[in-house]
């Protein structure tokens, strides 16, 4: 079965090492701050001027002057900081995000990513991310692996416009963990009772199976 959106959260929180500072993309990527593991210490930042996000609001106590950059309401931690949305790029653009975690609506087996524009469709601007895949260094995306029509969002080559080019580094969909590499996205883990048979039939880019490949362990 494939996994779903806070198991995917939950896994690329594995991924987080003590002192990094991580940026949280919209929508999957913002579950992250509630998977922190016990004992890894992490400062999360957001484009729209906070440094020190800790997990989302308990019901009824949301307050509505913090949010993320995708607008949600969260919470702070002891020592977060606030500051305008021009000294957030500056740190992005200067390289101190040590890891960017970012949905998408598509990615090529070279690292390419598309995730802010479907052309005919309306768009308010196109964020942070193209700062972000420019300047991070680290960059994990968190998707499905497969759109509304059943049809992969991995690809040889993104159809929709770039957001940023050979950037991506590793790929967690609801079907598998992935790295990206000279020969194409490189299976490291299949969720838990999908088979590989599964994942290479949804996967339309080149796909790379070495050996036997491990079930994913949460937690």
């Amino acid at each position: 079965m494939a996994i779903d959106k806070n198991q995917i959260a939950q896994r690329i929180a594995r991924e987080l090492k003590d002192g990094y500072y991580v940026n949280l993309g919209i929508g999957i990527p913002t579950l992250v701050a509630n998977y922190i593991p016990a004992g890894i210490n992490v400062v999360l930042q957001s484009e729209n001027g906070l440094l020190g996000m800790g997990p989302f609001p308990e019901a009824g106590k949301e307050d509505p002057d913090l949010i993320n950059a995708g607008k949600q309401t969260i919470t702070t931690i002891p020592g977060s900081s606030f500051f305008d949305s021009a000294m957030s790029f500056g740190m992005i653009r200067a390289g101190k995000v040590d890891l960017t975690v970012l949905g998408a609506m598509e990615v090529s087996d070279t690292g390419d990513i598309a995730n802010w524009k479907i052309p005919g469709k309306m768009v308010k601007g196109m964020g942070g991310a193209m700062d972000l895949v420019a300047s991070a260094k680290n960059i994990i995306v968190a998707m499905m692996h497969t759109n509304p029509k059943g049809e992969s969002k991995l690809l040889p080559a993104c159809s929709l416009p770039l957001t940023g080019v050979r950037c991506v580094k590793k790929v967690l969909t609801d079907l598998a963990l992935m790295d990206i590499t000279d020969e194409g996205f490189l299976l490291l883990e299949r969720a838990p009772g999908v088979s590989v048979d599964e994942i290479q039939a949804k996967t339309a880019g080149r796909l790379v199976v070495r050996g036997e490949i491990p079930e994913m362990v949460f937690g």
